[in-house]
């Protein structure tokens, strides 16, 4: 249970006070956070929130989408991700995730898109080094490549990570995202030490209109989660593990209903 993380993006609507109370109360160690409720709450507030409760940040979600259609736009989203940097360093933890963005809009080059992240991590990861944090590039379902994260595979990911620091530029291993891959459990080994987070959730069909919400709990679907924290202990990370699940269900019902139900499906089918 030390590695145990619940990302309040899992429970959207609880209020942070309650799920840091409810995580300390559980006598877990970390709590992953997200940029937006944490801006509206205060960052420096939220980091004392946290440690005076005893936890730990695992990870701040999200900052990325580095993708534009012009040199404005581009600067705009290089200067977000600096405050995100800063607000990581704030919160204490070592893990920035990245959703690396989609196609521009009316393009159709994958290779530019790509392009423009690889430009993007070569402009922040010398500072992000610099304030004690590590920029996680994470690989989305090839369902999300147009609008959301042209970075489809793990294998994708680290030939973006390899080309700097590993101190500087890491990967996140998450289930959802990668469970289908044949070659997801070689690329593990190849990320190695470049693994920054494992983050469960599980897939279930059908998915519905908004696919972005179709992220089941853990054990009502198809993959095999046990499976895949074996093979990120094997390739040496040893960190948190984060329930990240967006599901408009799980979302409407009680925080501590959500809270009790993923810490019990963690234990029967991750831990």
């Amino acid at each position: 249970m030390n590695r145990y993380s619940l990302n309040q993006a899992t429970t959207k609507y609880w209020p942070l006070e309650e799920v840091v109370a409810a995580s300390a109360k559980a006598e877990l160690s970390w709590i992953g956070l997200w940029r937006e409720p944490i801006q509206e709450y205060g960052v420096e507030r939220s980091a004392k929130l946290v440690a005076d409760a005893g936890l730990r940040v695992s990870s701040l979600c999200r900052s990325g989408f580095f993708t534009a259609t012009d040199a404005a736009e581009r600067q705009a989203k290089i200067d977000d991700n600096r405050r995100a940097i800063d607000e990581a360093a704030t919160l204490g933890t070592d893990v920035l995730v990245l959703v690396s963005g989609g196609l521009p809009p009316g393009s159709r080059d994958l290779d530019g898109a790509r392009g423009m992240i690889r430009d993007g991590l070569a402009e922040l990861a010398p500072y992000a080094g610099e304030r004690g944090v590590r920029l996680a590039v994470e690989p989305l379902h090839p369902m999300f490549c147009s609008d959301r994260c042209v970075v489809s595979s793990l294998s994708g990911a680290l030939d973006l990570a390899e080309q700097f620091p590993v101190e500087q530029v890491g990967v996140i291993v998450d289930a959802y995202h990668l469970w289908w891959d044949a070659d997801v459990y070689r690329q593990i080994e190849r990320a190695g030490d470049r693994i920054c987070s494992y983050q469960v959730s599980d897939w279930t069909t059908p998915l519905p209109a908004d696919n972005l919400l179709g992220r089941g709990m853990m054990g009502d679907g198809s993959i095999e989660l046990r499976r895949l924290r074996e093979a990120c202990d094997a390739a040496g990370y040893d960190g948190p593990v984060e329930v990240e699940i967006f599901n408009q269900q799980l979302w409407d019902a009680p925080g501590k209903e959500v809270f009790d139900l993923a810490l019990a499906r963690y234990l029967e089918h991750v831990a």
